[in-house]
């Protein structure tokens, strides 16, 4: 009895001492998200040309992973991008669909025929971010780096009020751009080896970056537990410039330019411009420092294992490429059509790179993925329950990557539980105002503004998945006008689903002539009792449908975001106008209205000054 019982005891400790040598259920994640980075400016994207590029460990930890030659960011610029990223939801449903926003509607210019919608400026709080899932699953939360998820850098909501344990990011610290704080001008203020300079060289002769340090101290402080660390590097946005004297000349010389004399401008078209190669070098290298970290360090809880093993590490872009503005050159998406800003492939085709425990390696995948997918994807992996029972908009790509990475219909919508076939991006801002869809290897965009206000098709790819059209040079909406016609209402009806904000006309615009502009409603008079407002206001040919008041609780501020609250619509009764009625929330300072009509026009009241937004609203005397 007594041998069975050492038996048994013996086998015990065998299975508890095989446990403790299992993989940790809750691995690591490295979400490592870069600024502005284009499709084709890591070596192991390229396809027609061979980019000057040198990007050696990035192109490792594709090796290491799976390349995604068909990855999008949730949106063509960064604010829109990383809400979706850090909330799972579609900017399209969270109406943050630009950068810079939380402001109220008005003409970009007198003669724009169009008025952007109303969008959000800072994330809404109400949302769940992937860190406080995680944090509430065990997980130690880190940010470094941008973040850019309120009307400007350092508004609220920052890092830490969403759930980040961590974070380097606040108003104050001179180095939180790390190597992209700003030079004198660009060919001045290079680093150096002196002890006293901020970006001293090390010893592989690259600057000093604060954010990058600051993301190996979280690392080395918290790999006792189970950690999610958002790296989020402000390269390679402007400026465009380089803290390394020698791998500019490094870039010239390889490029065959003369090395600048004059600081500004840089006219080269293609990828020829020696700042930027140095910028995306550079990043390729602290990007290496991280892997480097992990594969160089034992898992405390692991033992015998490096933190590698079970960190999976996702790398992407918000946003396409810059190719640049006025007389400056950065890149070249080619043979992606345009860049940031729009819903071309260029703007928002972009590096998409996972590695990680039971993720095939050295697999190039033509699946159709996003930014999106990031956040269901990473609570499949740490075992979190979605337990806010949000609604998250991507797909979780775990079954995917652990099988073969190459079955498309592994990728699962989760609205309809079938495979993924459609894909949308909803920019109604800027210039652009354009949405898309992509679905079965077509794309369409459906323009806006009035003078523009039409569909285009093209077709990516073959029934093989195989490439046809990347450049978007032949619209085959006529040719195959079901089939946009088709897209086009599937665009318009998850708009719809989605609550998106639209754009309207301008009725003030006289470069572009638009039936209806001459009946829009005019303005009478308006009161204020307290908080109740009310305006009057006179049809002219025209019904009004939508009437809303736009409100600010620090409408005097640079900072200040407004909200939309919908106002009561009440029509004319004898000798009563019509009117428009509304309750402001308690601490409001500073309202305008906004009144659509049938027709589509918006009429603003008063009309904003976009430099003095405080000075020409309507203010509430406190």
């Amino acid at each position: 009895m007594k041998s069975l019982l050492s038996f048994l005891l013996l086998l015990g400790l065998g299975y508890s001492l095989s446990g403790e040598s299992e993989r940790p259920a809750k691995p690591n994640v490295l979400l490592i998200l870069v600024d502005d980075l284009g499709w084709q400016d890591v070596i192991c994207y390229d396809v027609d040309e061979p980019a000057p590029y040198e990007t050696p460990n990035l192109d490792k930890l594709a090796q290491r992973g799976v390349l995604f030659t068909n990855g999008y960011s949730p949106a063509p610029v960064c604010s829109p991008s990383r809400c979706a990223i850090m909330s799972g939801k579609h900017p399209a449903r969270t109406m943050s669909t630009t950068v810079a926003s939380g402001k109220p509607p008005m003409p970009h210019h007198p003669q724009n025929s169009f008025i952007s919608p109303w969008c959000r400026g800072g994330m809404d709080t109400n949302n769940v971010t992937i860190a406080e899932a995680l944090k509430s699953n065990g997980y130690k939360t880190g940010h470094v780096g941008k973040w850019h998820i309120a009307v400007n850098h350092y508004a609220f909501p920052q890092p830490v009020d969403e759930g980040f344990d961590f974070s380097s990011h606040y108003p104050g610290n001179s180095q939180a751009r790390g190597v992209q704080n700003g030079m004198p001008n660009r060919l001045q203020g290079f680093a150096t080896d002196k002890e006293n300079d901020p970006y001293r060289l090390d010893e592989k002769g690259y600057p000093r970056d604060h954010v990058t340090e600051e993301a190996l101290r979280f690392l080395s402080e918290n790999k006792d537990n189970p950690m999610f660390l958002y790296y989020a590097s402000w390269l390679v946005h402007t400026p465009i410039q380089t803290r390394s004297q020698e791998l500019l000349k490094k870039y010239c010389e390889k490029l065959g330019v003369a090395y600048p004399q004059d600081p500004k401008g840089w006219t080269l078209e293609g990828q020829q411009n020696p700042y930027y190669c140095a910028m995306v070098e550079t990043l390729d290298y602290y990007v290496g420092k991280l892997i480097g970290y992990l594969e160089n360090t034992e898992d405390p809880r692991w033992p015998g294992h490096k933190l590698s093993e079970n960190t999976y590490v996702l790398f992407s872009s918000d946003n396409g490429g810059m190719e640049g503005y006025s007389n400056i050159v950065f890149t070249d998406n080619y043979p992606l059509d345009e860049g940031k800003i729009h819903v071309r492939e260029g703007g928002i085709r972009v590096p998409f790179l996972i590695s990680g425990p039971e993720v095939a390696r050295g697999v190039k995948s033509e699946v159709v993925v996003n930014g999106l997918d990031f956040y269901p994807t990473i609570l499949g992996w740490t075992g979190t329950p979605n337990s806010a029972k949000q609604i998250l908009d991507g797909s979780d790509l775990g079954a995917l990557l652990r099988t073969d990475p190459t079955v498309a219909s592994k990728v699962m919508d989760e609205r309809t539980n079938k495979p993924r076939e459609s894909m949308f991006w909803h920019f109604p801002n800027g210039y652009c105002q354009q949405s898309a869809h992509l679905k079965n290897g077509y794309k369409l965009i459906y323009n806006h503004p009035y003078e523009r206000q039409r569909v285009e098709l093209y077709q990516l790819y073959d029934a093989a998945g195989k490439r046809v059209d990347w450049e978007e040079t032949k619209d085959l909406s006529k040719e195959k006008s079901e089939l946009a016609e088709s897209m086009k209402t599937e665009l318009l009806g998850f708009l719809m689903e989605m609550n998106a904000g639209m754009t309207h006309y301008n009725p003030s615009c006289t470069k572009v002539k638009m039936p209806g502009a001459g009946k829009v409603v005019s303005v009478l008079d308006q009161q204020r009792i307290n908080r109740r407002v009310r305006l009057r206001y006179q049809e002219n040919g025209a019904k009004l449908v939508s009437a809303q008041v736009i409100y600010s609780f620090n409408g005097d501020s640079s900072d200040s975001e407004w909200f939309p609250l919908d106002a009561k619509i009440i029509p004319s009764s004898g000798e009563n106008p019509a009117k428009v009625e509304a309750t402001l929330p308690p601490k409001t300072t500073h309202y305008v209205y906004n009144l659509v009509d049938e027709n589509n026009f918006m009429v603003c009241h008063p009309i904003l000054n976009k430099q003095d937004f405080g000075g020409t609203a309507l203010k509430v005397e406190r």
